[in-house]
């Protein structure tokens, strides 16, 4: 259902609103490059600061952009069950095909409540659903036991695994029914899950190189195994300097550094430091990105 390489865009801004051009633009740019999905309003699209209306704008857009010619997974995550289940419901209207749901963040709920969250939310909105572990955003970490409880659900397909955690990954897998997918949250480990049964990943270093990120799956599923983990080692730097600073900092400087977005976010987020956007300049023209 979704596997391969899937980017978690940026939300380009113009003067404070979304700036539909260049959302349309890096849309396209992906897909010409081989992306096999595309995620709207995740962590990387600064979810956080999009209010309901942005919220639909975004999802609309990239679905009417797609026009099926990617999957198109919608970040309706909240840590609010309700709030979430009205994002995923509208997801669904708009057309996407799948949803991405963020763990609930600062409230800090037990694993009972943690299950109970989403499992409301799949019993509320029928559309293909994965959950997403991120704890160092969350300071929840949703473990391999509640995965497993969450995977019995028809609407809950898979999870976004972000722990950085090979060790994680591999309970979840072991635990979770053979059609349940993982999906790599962390560039870093992309290729290392590859190898024990993930099905893609959902990428924030695939905004810049969407190709290398691309070819690196298909080339591991066409079993060329060897190949595929040079083009991994090849993009390690290049990962590491995306989180040289918060996500989605660095990547949208990249990205406006490279003349696909404007170099605007919202607050609190600012554009990359002093710095860091030395190191990114390097990295980016080292890569022959610029």
């Amino acid at each position: 259902m979704f596997r391969g390489s899937i980017t978690a865009l940026v939300t380009p801004f113009k003067n404070g609103k979304i700036e539909q051009g260049h959302f349309k633009d890096i849309i396209e740019w992906q897909i010409e490059n081989g992306t096999d999905g595309i995620v709207p309003c995740g962590s990387t699209g600064e979810s956080a600061t999009l209010d309901y209306k942005e919220h639909k704008e975004a999802i609309g857009l990239a679905v009417k952009i797609a026009n099926g010619r990617v999957k198109v997974i919608a970040g309706t995550g909240s840590n609010s069950t309700t709030e979430a289940i009205e994002l995923t419901s509208a997801a669904k209207d708009l057309g996407a095909d799948g949803a991405l749901l963020l763990a609930p963040y600062y409230n800090k709920p037990t694993q009972e409540g943690t299950y109970l969250h989403f499992m409301a939310i799949a019993d509320a909105v029928e559309i293909p659903q994965i959950i997403y572990n991120v704890p160092s955003r969350t300071a929840l970490n949703i473990l391999p036991d509640t995965v497993a409880r969450l995977a019995k659900h028809e609407n809950i397909v898979g999870i976004k695994e972000a722990t950085g955690s090979v060790e994680q990954a591999l309970h979840v897998i072991n635990l979770c029914p053979k059609d349940f997918l993982l999906l790599s949250g962390d560039d870093a480990i992309n290729w290392p899950l590859l190898a024990i049964g993930s099905a893609g990943s959902i990428s924030v270093t695939a905004n810049v190189v969407p190709k290398k990120m691309s070819e690196m799956h298909t080339l591991f599923f066409d079993g060329k195994t060897a190949e595929s983990l040079k083009i991994h080692y090849e993009l390690l730097e290049l990962h590491k300097v995306m989180f040289i600073e918060t996500n989605p900092i660095p990547v949208k400087s990249a990205l406006a550094m490279m003349g696909r977005v404007n170099d605007e976010f919202r607050l609190p987020l600012t554009p990359v430091s002093d710095g860091a956007r030395k190191i990114l300049e390097k990295a980016l023209r080292d890569y022959k990105l610029l």
